[in-house]
């Protein structure tokens, strides 16, 4: 995409109306595959598309094991979700180290991705 100087900001419209900070994250939107997650009273399941960009290309990885008992799948681009992943393991194992136990899940969903 060709950048000007009204993509710098999200407040900043172009003199034709546009705001082009969520034109480019529509883009990158379309550039994602489906996750799916589905949960019972004793089991969840969580499910990726994985396809191929190209012949030469092959597929990433878009489930990622945050903790033993924790995990995320990744929908859009897939470097955004590997720093997310990356801040999620560090909240974790802070957790356990200052409270002696792993992270519940109803507040590792609460507190962290909600902040990001």
């Amino acid at each position: 995409m060709f950048r000007n100087d009204y993509d710098t900001d999200v407040t900043t419209f172009s003199p034709a109306g546009r705001i082009h900070q969520v034109e480019y994250a529509i883009a990158a939107v379309k550039q994602g595959s489906a996750c799916v997650a589905v949960k019972s009273d004793t089991h969840a399941v969580l499910a990726c598309v994985m396809r191929k960009e190209s012949e030469l290309g092959s597929h990433q990885e878009k489930l990622f094991k945050v903790d033993d008992h924790l995990g995320i799948g990744i929908s859009g681009l897939i470097a955004d979700g590997r720093v997310l992943c990356k801040y999620l393991r560090t909240e974790t194992l802070n957790h356990k180290f200052v409270f002696e136990a792993p992270m519940q899940v109803d507040s590792f969903c609460h507190s962290n991705i909600s902040q990001k």
